[in-house]
């Protein structure tokens, strides 16, 4: 199987398995537009390859190793998204397909450089999160340094997720803040910095105000703000 199916497949599953918690053989074949008996066979080469659990009339979810290359392509996406509206301005009717077109084709570099041109979005054109790179840096401002002399970097060895993907009362430490020198300076100055323990205390309804715990002092920011500050995933059962 091409790379760029598998990654085709990966994909419908990702968008699939976050909607219903699971993609069913028939929704596959509908979002690919081939019959059901393809996907089901696309499924097991799948599942041979380690990239999605499968059990035949339940579905199939994404492993780890899935979940790794669905998010490396939503994130060309969705970068590809905001080049194409914003850059280019190119006609919003056809910005998805043409980043569909696209996606499979960018490098890692490439990836990189649209990042650091377009300043690191965090929402797509249709308002979709996009992720942050992969990169053992504290901030962006890290990352375009790196750029700007070929450094390598390392690669994170934490998954990280936004600080208001945790749980109510659930502990977690300041692994990556998305933006600039004046971002991360802004963040320091409330006391969030790299390495600071958090916890979350409270969620608003419709993006609105964040609280959480830092240094036994409550802050309220606003959500923009906090889907910014990324934290170590907590471990099953962690709190």
């Amino acid at each position: 199987m091409a790379s760029e199916q598998v990654e085709e497949y990966l994909e419908a599953i990702y968008d699939l398995e976050s909607r219903d918690g699971s993609a069913k053989t028939t929704t596959i074949a509908k979002c690919m537009k081939v019959a059901p008996a393809s996907v089901t066979e696309v499924l097991k080469s799948l599942s041979d390859k380690g990239f999605v659990q499968y059990e035949p009339y339940r579905g199939a979810t994404l492993t780890e190793e899935g979940k790794k290359i669905a998010d490396t392509i939503k994130r060309k996406h969705r970068l590809l998204e905001v080049f194409l509206t914003d850059v280019v301005k190119l006609n919003q009717e056809k910005v998805h397909d043409q980043a569909c077109r696209m996606e499979h084709t960018i490098s890692e570099e490439t990836e990189d450089a649209l990042c650091r041109m377009l300043d690191a979005p965090a929402h797509c054109p249709h308002g979709s999160p996009i992720s942050p790179c992969n990169k053992g840096v504290g901030s962006c401002a890290e990352c375009n340094s790196a750029g700007k002399t070929d450094m390598p970097v390392a690669i994170r060895d934490k998954k990280i997720i936004p600080i208001t993907d945790l749980d109510l009362e659930q502990k977690s430490r300041i692994a990556f803040i998305r933006g600039d020198c004046k971002v991360v300076q802004r963040l320091s100055d409330l006391g969030l910095t790299l390495g600071t323990t958090v916890s979350l205390l409270k969620k608003t309804p419709m993006g609105g105000p964040v609280e959480i715990l830092v240094r036994r002092t409550k802050l309220a920011i606003d959500h923009a703000i906090a889907e910014n500050i990324f934290i170590e995933s907590p471990g099953p059962g962690e709190t």
